[in-house]
Parts: C-alpha cells; structure tokens; sequence
C-alpha cells in the first residue's frame, strides 16, 4: 500500500516551514520571533499553527522539558517535489514543458537562472 501523500501547506504553514528549513529545529517561540521580523504575527497564532502542522504530518512535534521542539518532516527540495508534482499533475495535465513555459513566461528569469537551466537541460540530454 502506497504511503499517504502529505496535505499542501497553505501560505502560513510554508512561512513555518521556511523557518523551520533555515534555521532547524524550533520552539514555539523561536519560530515566532524569527516569523515577526517579517509580519505582525501572534505567539498563539504559531503555536496553533504548529498544532495544525502537527496533525497533518507537516512536522514532528518531540518533548524537551516542558516544551516542544518542531521540526519540517521533509526537507525542503522534498517538499518543493511535492508541491511541483502536485501543481504539474493538476494545473498542467503533467506536462513539464507547459509548466516551464509558464513559468518563464509569467516571470522574467536571470541570465544566471538561464544558464542553469540551459545546463540542467544539458545534463538531461536536451540540447537547446
């Protein structure tokens, strides 16, 4: 039996993953403060959130003392894989180049950005 998909994050959830992926794992109150240099955050609003996360098998949740200590159960390229296949398979009918185009289309790209994915495709086999 294939293992359950874990649920998207919403715009939130990602905040707390970001932090969670940048600086490890977490305190409640560690991952407010880094979350309120950026916005008007509430410490409650973060604990529940990390409650929520919790249940959903966004994060671990492991005991130290008489806190908690939170950390991204998948690291960040695996959750953006996710979010990728996610988003391919249901807004692009699985097609790679239509998600690409898209992409390139919707945002202008670095000329460094370009060049990576000029070796990307490379290393794939595709000449451009």
């Amino acid at each position: 039996m294939a293992p359950t998909p874990l649920p998207r994050p919403t715009d939130g959830e990602l905040a707390i993953l970001r932090v969670l992926w940048t600086h490890g794992p977490c305190t409640v109150r560690q991952a407010h403060e880094v979350l309120s240099r950026d916005r008007d955050t509430g410490y409650t609003t973060v604990l529940k959130m990390l409650q929520i996360m919790t249940e959903k098998g966004l994060v671990t949740r492991e005991e130290e003392g008489r806190g908690h200590i939170y950390a991204a159960r998948l690291g960040e390229a695996q959750a953006q894989k996710h979010l990728v296949t996610d988003l391919l398979d249901k807004a692009f009918q699985g097609s790679a180049l239509k998600l690409v185009m898209s992409a390139l289309q919707s945002k202008k790209a670095s000329k460094t950005e370009l060049d990576a994915i000029r070796k990307l495709l490379d290393e794939q086999g595709g000449k451009p």
